[in-house]
């Protein structure tokens, strides 16, 4: 896995998972599954489709799905009306098994908030992805 968070308001991860873009797609995709590595959430790979994700100590946060490539990109406004973000999710074939690649951009490092959500998410986001193995071998 590789993260950068540079001064650029963007975090980008890339993680390799042993399993085929169509397990990984589930996860990003299913409620049920999604919530066993990630968020709870009404998530649909549906443009327009507007969910909200249970962030636990951050709150629900409202969603708007608004780009689809089936098995290959989901990307979704994050938390509308705090931090403004956007995610996008890119799946690529790579030998047996898949290259996950995280974008969360958008975060306005100008605020206090836009900053300290910058960093935790910096530091979280390889933690969270580190889940997605095992919610892929329960779901096999």
């Amino acid at each position: 896995m590789t993260d950068s968070a540079g001064d650029s308001g963007t975090i980008t991860c890339e993680k390799f998972l042993p399993h085929p873009p169509a397990a990984v797609w589930r996860a990003l995709t299913d409620p049920g599954l999604h919530a066993r590595w990630w968020a709870a959430g009404d998530i649909k790979p549906v443009v327009g489709h507007r969910f909200t994700l249970d962030m636990g100590n951050f709150g629900s946060q409202p969603c708007e799905v608004t780009a689809v490539e089936d098995q290959r990109l989901l990307a979704y406004r994050f938390a509308e009306g705090t931090l403004d973000t956007t995610l996008a999710w890119s799946l690529r074939p790579e030998g047996e098994g898949t290259l996950l690649v995280l974008t969360h951009a958008g975060f306005d490092l100008d605020s206090p908030m836009g900053r300290q959500a910058y960093e935790g998410m910096g530091k979280g986001w390889p933690h969270v992805l580190n889940r997605l193995p095992g919610a892929l071998d329960e779901a096999a």
